[in-house]
């Protein structure tokens, strides 16, 4: 007879599901140890989210960057496919839970992805930092590779609308400004100057920072491992989506599709062709 089976039904069900997140029982909630009523009130919901990852409570100062960078991408406007999909399920008729999470599912690694991608691309410079190259070794390095062996743009610069993304030159203002104060060390916004710099050498033209490499530079400065900005950029997004889908609720549009209805789609399959007679299908 195995251990578990040897336990009490009770013990066997507290074992069931693990975690060290939350401790619930009747009359008792405790986040990461903490009472929740302590909490209410004098916790910031950037720093319960921090709280919440990392298992400890932040500093005010990065809890506050931290909101920084969450309130910075919260919306993009129906171009951006999460929030023309939240519009979109809404005229079909579904609340807006299903309106958000359908808008939620489309955040994937094109759409909502470059930001983990960013960090993951940093990440890999601050290694070679650690094993002593030099930033412009490093960086010089890892785009080297990238030109050579991946596909596509380099994660968090440029953008299809923006000559410049005007989030980001100012996410890393800020960022230098906690980093003078020590919140943070200012290392990875310095490497993702550098490496804007070194892709400019490299194309001959300025691609700029967008706010996917901006915030991964505030979540890498704040310790995030990459996959987990992909889901803070899904917190940051879910306000706009939010927003958009509980507004279009309002409105009386039925079934609002892509583009307005007298804007067609291109055909591109057979031309019109007549219906075989009878007597010569398959001739």
């Amino acid at each position: 007879m195995s251990e578990l089976e040897k336990k009490t039904g009770r013990e066997r069900g507290e074992e069931w599901w693990q975690t060290g997140i939350i401790e619930m029982s009747p009359g008792i909630i405790r986040l990461r140890g903490y009472e929740i009523q302590d909490l209410i009130g004098r916790v910031s919901f950037p720093a319960v989210i921090w709280l919440m990852l990392r298992g400890e409570l932040p500093s005010e100062d990065q809890a506050a960057l931290l909101g920084i960078a969450l309130g910075a991408a919260v919306d993009h406007g129906p171009q951006a496919p999460s929030i023309a999909i939240a519009r979109m399920a809404i005229t079909c008729g579904v609340g807006i839970n299903s309106a958000m999470a359908s808008a939620v599912n489309v955040l994937g690694d094109v759409h909502g992805g470059a930001g983990e991608q960013a960090l993951s691309f940093y990440g890999d410079i601050a290694v070679a930092l650690d094993q002593g190259a030099t930033l412009d070794e490093a960086v010089s390095a890892r785009l080297g590779r990238f030109f050579a062996e991946e596909k596509g743009y380099v994660p968090g610069f440029g953008h299809r609308f923006h000559p410049i993304d005007p989030r980001a030159p100012r996410l890393i203002e800020v960022t230098r400004d906690f980093a003078a104060r020590g919140v943070v060390s200012g290392r990875f916004a310095d490497i993702a100057e550098a490496v804007e710099a070194e892709v400019a050498r490299h194309k001959r033209k300025k691609i700029p920072l967008n706010i996917d490499g901006a915030t991964a530079v505030i979540y890498g400065e704040l310790g995030f491992p990459p996959p987990l900005t992909r889901g803070l950029f899904v917190l940051s997004r879910s306000v706009g989506i939010l927003a958009h889908a509980w507004e279009q609720s309002q409105q009386s549009d039925r079934n609002k599709g892509p583009l307005p209805r007298e804007w067609l789609w291109a055909y591109t399959g057979t031309p019109v062709r007549p219906f075989p007679a009878e007597g010569d299908e398959g001739k």
